[in-house]
Parts: structure tokens; C-alpha cells; sequence
């Protein structure tokens, strides 16, 4: 199975985190594809080439084809709000009939009965535990 992490990754904390989800995955034997490892950080690229719509360009148009190869969308919900591009990532893989499920630790969300309705109905499971994770990959096939 291909999984797809979809993820802030603006600070050291939330690239921690992904890293760690990265391996967590990769230790079930799972192919795993990480925004910021795997494709490039738009920010990180600007540093080293000043054509910026160039490589925005790039960044998004990589993330999107491995969102059409993957089977798997994991998509951490952490923050005050959702990350926007953790929301059309989501879009995208949903439409395409990804399975999409959710990984949320963050007590915070914006509508007291939970995250928006709209992101909540592409899920079919939401963790919030590393544990739950490790449940579920346990029991998927590769």
C-alpha cells in the first residue's frame, strides 16, 4: 500500500511529527510519500531558485500525482484550524476514491460539534492516538 501523509509543515514540531509518522508507517512495510522528504518544501526550494510560480508550480503538480498514485490518505487535523492544503489534498484523494482517513490529537476546532462538516464527511475514520493508527495499519492488507 501507498500512503500519502497530508500535514502542516511549517514549524519543527509538525515536521517532527510527520517524520515520525513517516516511520511508523514505513515499519508496517507500507510505501510512504511525505511532502516535505519526498517532494520538496516550496519555501525551502525558493532558497536556491528565485522563479517562484516556477516551483510552486512544480511542488503542486508532484503532490497531486502522488495523490493519484496513492491508496491511502492520512490526514493530520492538528491546530487551532485545519492546514488549507492538508483540506484540498483531502478534496483531491476523496474524489478520487482514496481511502481517506483522519489523525487528530488537538482538542481545538472552530465548530463545537467538531471540524467542518465537509472535511469530517471525506473521512471514513478519524485516530487520535498513534496507537489507533497502528491498529488500523495492522489491518489493512498491503
Amino acid at each position: 500500500m501507498k500512503i500519502y501523509i497530508a500535514s502542516p509543515l511549517f514549524n519543527e514540531i509538525e515536521k517532527a511529527r510527520n517524520v515520525e509518522l513517516k516511520s511508523l508507517l514505513k515499519s508496517f512495510g507500507h510505501e510512504v510519500y511525505l511532502p516535505q522528504e519526498d517532494g520538496g518544501v516550496a519555501f525551502d526550494i525558493l532558497k536556491n531558485d528565485s522563479d517562484a510560480a516556477k516551483v510552486r508550480k512544480e511542488v503542486f503538480e508532484n503532490d497531486i500525482e502522488q495523490i493519484k498514485k496513492c491508496d491511502i490518505m492520512l490526514c493530520v487535523l492538528d491546530g487551532r484550524t485545519l492546514d488549507e492544503g492538508v483540506c484540498l489534498e483531502l478534496g483531491v484523494a476523496y474524489t478520487l476514491g482514496k481511502k481517506c482517513v483522519g489523525y487528530k490529537t488537538d482538542q481545538r476546532s472552530l465548530d463545537k460539534y467538531g471540524d467542518n462538516l465537509m472535511v469530517e464527511g471525506c473521512l471514513e475514520e478519524i485516530f487520535h492516538s498513534k496507537e489507533e493508527i497502528v491498529k488500523y495499519i495492522s489491518s489493512i492488507d498491503r
